[in-house]
């Protein structure tokens, strides 16, 4: 097997077989490493289209000034097309980058075992299948990693190295070390369905879906509670249809099936049903939202804040709405302490209004008026909460409003389903995350890097842990499962040692 440095040199000729957006990116991250690289794809016309876009690329960077003209036509000529397979022949590391299909996989990998020599490594850009599946029959398994690029790879900084069971720990290492030579941040993922990112990320769509059909709020709502008050880059139906409604739903149905039909996994009514309308996202011009040139601006309206400042008291321990009653009172609104409210919670008039458990508004309330705010990824700063009513009180919510107008906060109104939003999305990500420490060992520094540059969070699911308690975190979940009667809500045992580390 090689040592490290024998792949991380320039001398180091790379295949790339394969070259869709995927394996475009990856060969032009290589050849601005400065490898010389062959590139091969099956349909005809394909490699070519390639060297298109990756000249259109590269000619924007020097627009933008990143690159001078003779880097440019440098890495134009370390990119080699070659028309057959056997063109491949020679190089030192082969990346595949084809159909995420297996058999179409192991078919190519049994291929190159014919024609380069043992020494040659092959890597798998695979985001789900299990890299010892596309080792499988081979002579020489040892030396298939899984080596997963996030689209557009010349971006995105985070590469998962996958072992196999079979996997060279050398050969691990050494595509570690050429990752951070090409300026990626490599992290150890586990070869378990979805790795980390297509794992871990599963609640923050799977839960939304459930939410959007549980009519929490329209998916505007939902979206925008997620992206202002939770901090992510993107609504979850924004993002499925930015990704494809299509291939989202195709990650699910893989990880779905390899983890044998776990229901915490499993595909949403919702997205099966536009994909079979053919509404795949912004490639079709419709997904969860109208992309055509005449299509009006979803809204996600706030709610209208009454006329009058309401009183208001705060409880003596506010918790994390600690950061949110300093500033009502910062805008000029007077919150008086009061020691007999229970802790977390606020008193509008004589609405006690408190921070979800999990529960509905109305199973919390036991009959008296409740107002339940939805989380924060940062009540300090955001601009944006979510909050029900237990049954009918809805109409307090426009007083809860008016409230929180002197911080420079809108309030959307959700209906009373268990958990509303950014709290049950965030820990379902946190369970998920401390799942996959407990049973594959993966690190959670690892975990949070990838969620952060793999998927764009705004901070680790463990991170989200830290923020919520491990003890608030197995509450929820609890208060879930007891309302659904469902196993996709069980707490992870690693969850439990974090409440009593020492024990």
């Amino acid at each position: 097997m090689p040592e490290a440095e024998a792949l991380q040199g320039p001398q180091t000729l790379i295949g790339i077989i394969g070259t869709g957006s995927m394996g475009a990116g990856i060969a032009q991250v290589a050849a601005l490493a400065g490898h010389a690289v062959r590139l091969f794809d099956a349909q005809p016309g394909a490699v070519q289209a390639a060297l298109q876009r990756i000249g259109n690329e590269l000619a924007h960077g020097v627009q933008r000034g990143r690159l001078e003209p003779a880097q440019r036509a440098a890495v134009l000529d370390r990119l080699q097309p070659v028309d057959s397979i056997a063109g491949i022949e020679g190089c030192g590391l082969v990346i595949e980058a084809v159909a995420e299909r297996l058999e179409v996989k192991q078919a190519l990998f049994r291929q190159l075992e014919q024609l380069l020599p043992a020494h040659t490594v092959l890597a798998t850009n695979t985001s789900s299948i299990s890299v010892t599946a596309v080792a499988q029959g081979l002579q020489h398994r040892g030396r298939v990693v899984g080596w997963h690029f996030f689209n557009p790879a010349t971006r995105m900084r985070l590469v998962e190295v996958v072992r196999g069971l079979d996997t060279d720990h050398a050969v691990a290492d050494a595509i570690s070390q050429l990752s951070r030579a090409w300026g990626k941040t490599p992290v150890d993922a586990p070869n378990t369905p979805g790795f980390i990112v297509n794992r871990v990320a599963r609640p923050y769509y799977g839960e939304s879906l459930r939410l959007l059909a549980e009519q929490l709020a329209p998916a505007p709502v939902i979206d925008r509670l997620l992206r202002e008050a939770g901090g992510f880059p993107m609504g979850p139906f924004e993002l499925i249809d930015l990704v494809g409604v299509d291939i989202n739903l195709a990650v699910s149905e893989s990880i779905f099936a390899a983890t044998q039909f776990d229901t915490r996994y499993a595909p949403h009514l919702l997205q099966q049903e536009l994909v079979r309308a053919g509404r795949l996202g912004r490639k079709s011009g419709r997904g969860f939202y109208d992309y055509q040139l005449d299509a009006a601006t979803p809204l996600a309206a706030p709610v209208e804040p009454a006329p009058l400042l309401p009183a208001l008291r705060a409880s003596a321990q506010p918790g994390l709405l600690g950061p949110l009653v300093e500033r009502l009172r910062a805008g000029g609104l007077v919150v008086v302490a009061d020691g007999s409210l229970p802790a977390e919670s606020l008193a509008i008039d004589e609405v006690t209004v408190a921070l979800t458990d999990g529960r509905t508004a109305t199973q919390r309330g036991e009959g008296q008026p409740l107002l339940l705010l939805d989380l924060a990824r940062d009540f300090a700063s955001t601009r944006v909460l979510g909050a029900t009513a237990s049954a009918g009180h809805h109409d307090r919510l426009p007083t809860l409003a008016v409230a929180l107008r002197p911080a420079g906060i809108e309030l959307l109104a959700l209906d009373d389903v268990a958990g509303l939003g950014v709290m049950r999305v965030a820990a379902c990500l946190v369970n998920e995350a401390a799942d996959l420490c407990t049973w594959t060992g993966t690190l959670p520094a690892d975990i949070d890097i990838a969620m952060v540059l793999g998927a764009g969070h705004p901070q680790g699911p463990m991170a989200w842990g830290e923020l919520l308690g491990a003890p608030r975190v197995i509450k929820v979940l609890e208060h879930l499962q007891a309302h659904y009667g469902d196993s996709r809500y069980r707490r992870s045992p690693r969850l439990w040692r974090m409440v009593a580390p020492h024990s």
